[in-house]
């Protein structure tokens, strides 16, 4: 009786297998067509294609903003500074004499040539606030990519 049992159960599990084979089992099982998948592939590709598109762009000009700030930092920095500038002060850049000089004084109230006004941040690192025309030309894209 117990051979009788097991032999049931495992015509069963043989039947039952064949409801998730990916071919048919039998002569008799119905054919199998595949699905098309051709749209689903397409509008998956072009999905993932645009997306990284736009990463990609939104990297590209997050990675020019740092290459901007750096420049403008590294640029203050090399610069003339014959004080100890305090941290969330206002601070202008000037170009005097071929060299660039930090200064206090603000921009209307100096005749040298204004290239921009830095805000000292608590990192030490010197935020833009406003920068001329002269001094925006300084950095050119041809700068930006060769770092």
């Amino acid at each position: 009786m117990l051979e009788k049992i097991m032999e049931e159960l495992t015509t069963e599990t043989i039947i039952n297998q064949g409801a998730f084979m990916p071919y048919p089992v039998s002569t008799l099982s119905p054919k199998i067509v595949p699905n098309d998948l051709s749209t689903f592939k397409s509008r998956g590709i072009s999905q993932v294609e645009r997306e990284l598109q736009q990463k990609l762009v939104q990297m590209r000009e997050e990675y020019v903003a740092t290459i901007e700030h750096f420049n403008w930092n590294k640029l203050v920095y090399e610069a003339d500074i014959n004080f100890e500038p305090i941290v969330g002060e206002t601070y202008h850049l000037y170009r005097i004499r071929g060299g660039n000089i930090l200064s206090m004084i603000a921009p209307d109230q100096w005749p040298h040539p204004h290239l921009a006004s830095f805000r000292l941040n608590v990192d030490r690192q010197w935020e833009l606030i406003e920068a001329s025309v002269e001094g925006r030309s300084l950095f050119t894209d041809e700068e930006v990519t060769d770092l």
